[in-house]
């Protein structure tokens, strides 16, 4: 029965390779290629891409992918955590309500509701509007870089709220009474239990919000506009209106390694038996 079970994972295994491994395979091999080799049979392998990549530039584009992605995530964070700590604490008809209406906005085409920021923070959109009303001034808040973390923090806080939710929806509540019973204050209660304990979905969010922010072109190209460019616009750019697969590919190459690198920092917080994190 056991090795009847195993034919079923055949189809995901099918799938796996045909729209992961060879995908990756491709532009793994269009990154140590040259453009000018004419197609992948010829296989001039190079490293021309890679060195081209650490112009100045393109390291800064890197770098400010990098820091608004770190801000977005952080902002996320503080959101987030009283967010689902709340959710989890309310009673379980209004819990339902506070889910649907964090997971309403993700019904949405992401495209469509980064269109909308961009009538809201318009030099003619609702909020100066709103301002203009009031006697106060008009501000400059579309195609800067606090629209696009604005705009990251919008489409990725569900990210960050429901796995710390589902961290804290699980946790023992006899741990809490035990020390209340003890005279363990809240403070004390929260550092030494709820946060331990939560830490598993702390991480998995941060992962979750941190790897489309930092590769996200759609949120910087509408609401950053020429001020805000990301890694994923260079990205887009070398495909599609140069041409430059080669480089293209290396620098998603260089993507997928920052991406790997970052996941096996925040695996050095391991999950204890008892389901939480070790915090050193």
């Amino acid at each position: 029965m056991k090795d009847r079970t195993n034919y079923f994972a055949y189809p995901y295994l099918v799938w796996i390779v045909i729209f992961i491994v060879f995908p990756s395979v491709l532009v793994f091999l269009y990154s140590v290629t040259s453009k000018e080799s004419g197609s992948l049979t010829t296989f001039n392998f190079t490293l021309d891409n890679f060195e081209k990549f650490f112009d100045p530039l393109y390291l800064n584009i890197l770098w400010d992918s990098i820091f608004l992605a770190a801000i977005s995530t952080a902002i996320c964070l503080l959101m987030g955590y009283p967010a689902a700590y709340i959710i989890s604490k309310a009673h379980f008809s209004r819990r339902n309500i506070l889910l649907f209406l964090c997971i309403l906005p993700m019904w949405m085409n992401m495209l469509l509701r980064t269109y909308a920021w961009m009538t809201i923070l318009g030099n003619n959109g609702i909020l100066n509007n709103l301002f203009e009303l009031l006697g106060l001034p008009r501000v400059t808040m579309l195609y800067t870089r606090g629209a696009t973390v604005m705009g990251m923090v919008y489409n990725f806080l569900p990210f960050m709220i429901l796995p710390i939710y589902t961290a804290l929806s699980k946790m023992d509540t006899g741990l809490l009474e035990a020390a209340d019973d003890l005279g363990a204050n809240k403070y004390a209660v929260f550092r030494k239990i709820i946060l331990p304990l939560s830490m598993p979905g702390v991480i998995s969010g941060i992962i979750m919000v941190f790897m489309p922010a930092v590769s996200t072109f759609i949120i910087p190209q509408l609401l950053g506009g020429n001020k805000s460019m990301m890694i994923g616009n260079l990205v887009e750019k070398m495909f599609i209106l140069n041409g430059d697969w080669n480089f293209g590919s290396a620098i998603s190459i260089v993507m997928m390694v920052i991406i790997l690198i970052s996941m096996s920092i925040m695996n050095r917080f391991d999950v204890d038996k008892e389901g939480g994190a070790r915090l050193w």
